[in-house]
C-alpha cells in the first residue's frame, strides 16, 4: 500500500563507534548542564550557608558533576561497549614521539589566547557572569577552589569533546566530518555564554581537534583550557567592582 525508499539501516561496528560517541556526548552534557543550571539545587547550597561560602561550595559541585558526567561517564560506557578502545585510544596517554610537538603548540597558543582571554574577561558584559564564584570576598581557598576546580572540569570536558568524541569517530568516519561533528557540538554547547564565545569555539574547536589528532593526546587542548579560564576567571576577579582578594579573610561555615 505504501511506498517508502530503499535506505540502508543496516548495524556494525563502525556504526556504533561513531553513534555512541555522539549520543553519549549529547545525553552526558543535556545531564551536566540541567544539573549545574538546577534553581532548586542553587537554592539548597543557599539555604545551608551565608552567600560567599554558598557561592563556593555551589559552582565547585557543578565542576565536580561535569567532570563525572563529561569526563568519567561516558568514558565508562565506551570502555563497556566499545572494547576494541582503551584509555590510551581515546587520547589519555603520554606520547613521547609528539611531546616536543605539544609544548610547541601548548605554548604557541597560550601566548595566543592568554592576552585575548585577558582583554576579554575585562569587558562589563564578562563581569556579569565571572568570575563564576560570586563570592564578594576571597581568599586563598577560594583560589585554591577556584583552580582545581576549571581544572577538574576541563579535564572531563575535553576528555569528552577531545578524546570520547573524536578518536572513535574519525575511525568510522574519517577526519573531516568527525571534526565537523565535534566542532559543531562543541559551539553548540557555548550558546548561553553569548554570540562571541559561540563563534569563538568554532575556529579553535577546529585547530584543537587537528592538534589532538596530530599528537595522538588530550594534554595541548586541555592545558590550553585552563590557561584561558583562569586568565578570564582572575583578571575578571581583578576587575569586579564588588569582588574583591582578601588573603586573610575567613568565610563564615
Amino acid at each position: 500500500m505504501f511506498s517508502t525508499l530503499d535506505i540502508d539501516f543496516s548495524w556494525n561496528s563502525a556504526t556504533l563507534n561513531s553513534v555512541l560517541p555522539i549520543l553519549l556526548s549529547l545525553v552526558f552534557f543535556i545531564v551536566y548542564w540541567f544539573i549545574a543550571q538546577s534553581e532548586k539545587i542553587k537554592a539548597y547550597f543557599y539555604k545551608q550557608h551565608p552567600f560567599d561560602t554558598a557561592s563556593v561550595k555551589h559552582i565547585f559541585f557543578t565542576k565536580y558533576v561535569g567532570f563525572f558526567s563529561m569526563g568519567v561517564a561516558p568514558t565508562v560506557v565506551c570502555l563497556v561497549f566499545l572494547p576494541a578502545y582503551k584509555l590510551a585510544d581515546y587520547g589519555l596517554c603520554i606520547n613521547p614521539k609528539t611531546t616536543l610537538f605539544s609544548l610547541f603548540w601548548i605554548i604557541s597558543l597560550s601566548i595566543l589566547v592568554v592576552p585575548l582571554a585577558y582583554f576579554s574577561a575585562k569587558k562589563p558584559k564578562n563581569l556579569v557572569n565571572y568570575p563564576q564564584i560570586r563570592a564578594k570576598s576571597w581568599n586563598q581557598k577560594t583560589v585554591f577552589i577556584n583552580i582545581f576546580g576549571w581544572s577538574i572540569y576541563l579535564f572531563g570536558y575535553e576528555f569528552l569533546f577531545r578524546g570520547t568524541l573524536l578518536f572513535p569517530v574519525v575511525n568510522a568516519l574519517g577526519v573531516w566530518p568527525a571534526i565537523a561533528i565535534n566542532t559543531a557540538l562543541y559551539s553548540a554547547t557555548h550558546i548561553p555564554k553569548g554570540l562571541d564565545e559561540t563563534l569563538g569555539a568554532i575556529p579553535l574547536g577546529i585547530v584543537l581537534c587537528i592538534l589532538t589528532l596530530l599528537s595522538g593526546t588530550i594534554w595541548i587542548a586541555f592545558i590550553v583550557h585552563v590557561a584561558m579560564a583562569l586568565t578570564n576567571s582572575f583578571t575578571a576577579l581583578h576587575f569586579h567592582p564588588e569582588i574583591h582578594y582578601r588573603p586573610n579573610h575567613k568565610k563564615d561555615e
